[in-house]
């Protein structure tokens, strides 16, 4: 069976809804979009739903004039973010153990998530100019990343999933894990044996396991938090400390990819 790309998928703002594409251009830093803009709090430090369950329900889409960031449940209660900021004010922010220069980008914006999660907030924007680089005892090219955890891309087997979710008394979707590539065609795991690999005729290097944190127990379409997956996957995807599930790759070369497109395993 042919290994295809089955999902694409990007989160424009860190931490609220994901968006499932049919084709997106790879850059750097991560896929166009994924992850360049953040939401902060007043000590300028990111906020994730790790403690604001609420930005779970809180979803994100591409149009013409910009981002649309809405409540899922009202989607006429939105507020739109053009693509270039209107008030790109710089600003230092913390992302874990990183600092980075950002751009604010409007006020309406600020307000609009200030109101939702009852907490004074900024939205950023990453800069071309940033520079934050991706853990250099595994990136092997001094690559910048976005705002996201650590790494350009995540990518994740579909037979991965099909097989914990064998091991689930419920079973969940793969957006709980935020991949940027979903491969179809594979057995269970097998991106844990891949470091170098094509997909359409992009190159990817895989650079390290993804461990997974508490954000994978809070279910996208309620806020609500459990004690699955991690709970299971403890079971018999543990390496020491570290749950593991799925693998972060970057990037050799730019253009576009498209569902369906081919991986072949390099090495």
């Amino acid at each position: 069976m042919a290994m295809t790309l089955s999902e694409i998928w990007v989160y424009p703002v860190k931490s609220l809804g994901g968006i499932r594409l049919t084709k997106a251009l790879t850059e750097e830093r991560g896929l166009q979009y994924d992850r360049r803009w953040m939401i902060i709090d007043e000590e300028n430090v990111f906020i994730t739903q790790r403690e604001h369950l609420k930005m779970a329900l809180i979803d994100v889409a591409l149009t013409e004039g910009g981002l649309k960031i809405y409540l899922r449940a009202d989607p006429t209660d939105f507020v739109l973010v053009p693509y270039q900021p209107v008030t790109a004010l710089p600003v230092t922010v913390q992302v874990w153990d990183d600092t980075a220069e950002a751009l604010t980008v409007s006020d309406e914006a600020d307000a609009w998530l200030t109101r939702q999660l009852d907490m004074n907030l900024r939205l950023v924007v990453m800069p071309d100019s940033t520079e934050r680089k991706a853990d250099p005892r595994y990136a092997r090219h001094n690559e910048n990343v976005s705002f996201a955890d650590g790494f350009p891309y995540l990518v994740i087997s579909q037979a991965s999933l099909d097989d914990l979710n064998g091991r689930l008394a419920e079973p969940i979707e793969m957006r709980r894990f935020r991949p940027n590539f979903v491969i179809s065609g594979t057995e269970p795991f097998a991106e844990d044996q891949w470091k170098r690999i094509t997909i359409g005729d992009l190159h990817f290097e895989v650079v390290k396991p993804c461990a997974r944190c508490v954000l994978t127990t809070i279910n996208p379409e309620t806020a609500e938090k459990g004690a699955e997956p991690l709970k299971t996957l403890a079971s018999y995807r543990r390496n020491g400390n570290k749950i593991l599930f799925g693998q972060n790759v970057t990037v050799q070369n730019f253009g576009e990819l498209k569902i369906g497109d081919q991986l072949m395993v390099l090495e």
